[in-house]
């Protein structure tokens, strides 16, 4: 079953839209590896061209040539040497643009170049000069991705042959015809009759399914090359990281601080008003002036004043909770071992840590492990949960795995959130998900902030 799913996964693979994008990007890149050989022979041709307008070419004395030649020429390789990286960004954004468009690979733009008048800035663009070594990278790039393009494009007309020969070559009997040819990658091929034309579609048809992974082979090699001297340099990457991160702590900070207020305001608040509210009314019953006391209505607003105060305890016992868990002081396993208990669906617990991380690591561990196991419970329809954590060197693994129907999305607003607070200390989630089940949920933190 595997063999037949294999095969007919290549033979679809050449009509495919996937296929055909890259025979584009392919041919936009031999295009361009054309465009840049161009560029050595521009000098050259320069070199004439001054010679010849300096009037070199009809003759006239060298006392008068020389000088021209040595002003001029050493201006335009400066001109060119001060061209070469605006050309390299244009060119590199270019290609950018087509990776994401035909081939759905994103890659980060370098920073912008600051405007300067003076050359030096020019000269001394990293990114541009990097975007101008691609460029030369490009031709040997494009010869894969030339070779997988000529068999894409040639494959489909080889292949055609038999179709339309009847068509066009339609002559009286007797009549001497000269073989048609079609290329291939090992040569031409002639053809003088209609079945000649089907040696001609089979080595079209043998062309058009190789081409997709010729093609694939160039482009992966191309994309390599476009993330490692297009995109931003680690540095720079890393940067632009950790100020989304900060940017993300800031929001998460400010969104805590808005939910504690909330639930301050709409809970315990309320709550403690309505108790002082019964205790003074109480106090009226109960006074020393006034008609005889009733003590049925005292002891009633004394009663709904003490389950106010239980109330208001335990909303503040949960606000507490959820800044920092006091289960965590006795350790992760234990604080985890406490959270199971409080599953809806039994949850098997698991965990291998020699030493404590830090206590940071620790609280992001026990709410991402709560949301995740409110998430099983409430979506995923499962009858047990797996609830593991692991040190391997400097890193801790938490994973939640789950026996139900799958289907979990990582760019739901439950996970896409959880990410985006792990991400804050550099951690780093995997989803496994599919439908029908299981559900496998990793999260990777360091050990230490």
């Amino acid at each position: 079953m595997t063999s037949d799913n294999g095969l007919m996964t290549a033979l679809r693979a050449p009509f495919t839209i996937l296929a055909l994008r890259r025979a584009v990007f392919c041919v936009v890149g031999v295009v361009s590896a054309a465009a840049i050989l161009t560029v050595p022979a521009i000098v050259p041709a320069l070199g004439v061209l001054i010679l010849w307008a300096s009037g070199a070419m009809s003759h006239r004395p060298a006392p008068v040539v020389a000088p021209v030649f040595l002003v001029l020429f050493p201006l335009t390789i400066a001109l060119l040497v001060v061209l070469a990286a605006p050309i390299g960004r244009a060119m590199g954004a270019v290609h950018r643009s087509l990776a994401d468009r035909l081939l759905d690979v994103h890659v980060d733009a370098p920073p912008p170049r600051r405007l300067s008048k003076r050359i030096s800035a020019v000269v001394s663009d990293g990114p541009g000069w990097r975007a101008v070594g691609y460029g030369l990278l490009k031709v040997p790039l494009a010869i894969p991705e030339g070779y997988g393009a000529f068999c894409y494009v040639f494959g489909l007309v080889n292949l055609s042959y038999p179709v339309w020969w009847p068509l066009f070559r339609n002559h009286p009997a007797g009549t001497r015809l000269g073989p048609v040819w079609a290329l291939t990658p090992f040569g031409t091929i002639g053809a003088r009759t209609f079945a000649g034309t089907f040696l001609i579609a089979a080595a079209g048809l043998a062309m058009l399914l190789v081409a997709p992974w010729l093609m694939r082979a160039g482009t992966t090699l191309d994309l390599a090359a476009m993330r490692r001297l297009l995109g931003p340099r680690r540095l720079a990457e890393r940067v632009r990281e950790l100020q989304v991160s900060r940017a993300r702590a800031i929001d998460d900070a400010a969104a805590m601080m808005r939910r504690l207020e909330r639930d301050l305001h709409d809970g315990a608040q309320i709550r403690l008003a309505t108790l002082a509210m019964n205790l003074g009314m109480a106090t009226e019953k109960l006074g020393v002036d006034g008609p005889p006391p009733d003590l049925a209505q005292a002891r009633e607003l004394v009663a709904l004043a003490h389950r106010g105060a239980k109330d208001a305890l335990a909303d503040l016992r949960d606000l507490v909770r959820g800044i920092h868990p006091p289960v965590l002081d006795n350790g992760l396993g234990d604080a985890l071992a406490t959270l199971a208990t409080s599953s809806a669906i039994p949850v098997a617990v698991n965990v291998e840590l020699p030493d404590r991380p830090a206590p940071a690591i620790e609280t992001i561990a026990y709410f991402c492990a709560s949301e995740l196991l409110a998430n099983a419970a409430k979506h995923s329809q499962a009858t047990r949960i797996g609830l593991g954590v692991v040190r391997s060197g400097e890193r801790l693994m938490l994973t939640v795995t789950d026996d139900g129907i799958g289907g979990a999305n990582p760019d739901g607003p439950g996970l896409s959130g959880l990410a985006r607070r792990i991400a804050v200390v550099d951690g780093r989630m995997r989803v496994h998900s599919p439908a029908g089940g299981p559900t496998r949920v990793e999260i990777e933190l360091p050990t230490h902030v």
